[in-house]
């Protein structure tokens, strides 16, 4: 229900007309934000179909096409009316697992490389790593999941596998929320 189609991503998707210098994302009400550099265009992700576990989900996609790099940031409620504390143990060991499930399944090649737990401005936020085969390439991909009150953020971080650097000064940026 977390990944929302992102098995299908396409480098060569329409940008916008035009590519704001600097974007400032927020998720769950301001609690998790962070702000991407100049080069990306923003668009809407499609409506999660309503019968299924990600219904009510929205989310935006940020493209940069010279970087070949995918931010895609979704907030969508907690199943079954569920409740998460900003710093829920409980929440995000259980939200993970499920996401880390999800993606086994939907990617044939997915595997997980890393996990640890964050706190980003008092809020809990389990952070993965992993690498797949997605738009054709291999990619790397960071995941951060968290959750406030009864919705819970997905942001993920795709980049091509040649490109460690800079995905990983992406994964900094948003973790040092600039």
């Amino acid at each position: 229900a977390l990944t929302l189609g992102l098995a299908n991503v396409a480098w060569a998707a329409k940008p916008a007309p035009s590519a704001p210098k600097t974007q400032t994302v927020k998720t769950l009400d301001g609690k998790f934000m962070f702000t991407l550099p100049a080069g990306y265009t923003v668009n809407p992700l499609p409506p999660a179909d309503p019968k299924s576990d990600a219904a009510g989900a929205k989310g935006m996609m940020y493209m940069n096409d010279s970087e070949k790099r995918v931010v895609v940031t979704t907030e969508l409620p907690i199943p079954k009316g569920g409740h998460a504390a900003d710093n829920d143990d409980e929440f995000l060991t259980g939200a993970t697992a499920g996401f880390i499930e999800q993606q086994a399944s939907a990617l044939p090649d997915f595997k997980k490389t890393a996990e640890k737990r964050i706190t980003l401005r008092k809020l809990g936020v389990e952070q993965i790593d992993s690498t797949a085969t997605m738009g054709g390439g291999a990619t790397m991909t960071t995941t951060f999941v968290a959750g406030s009150g009864q919705t819970m953020s997905v942001v993920q971080v795709i980049s091509r596998a040649s490109d460690a650097s800079g995905h990983a000064a992406m994964v900094k940026r948003i973790v040092a929320g600039k």
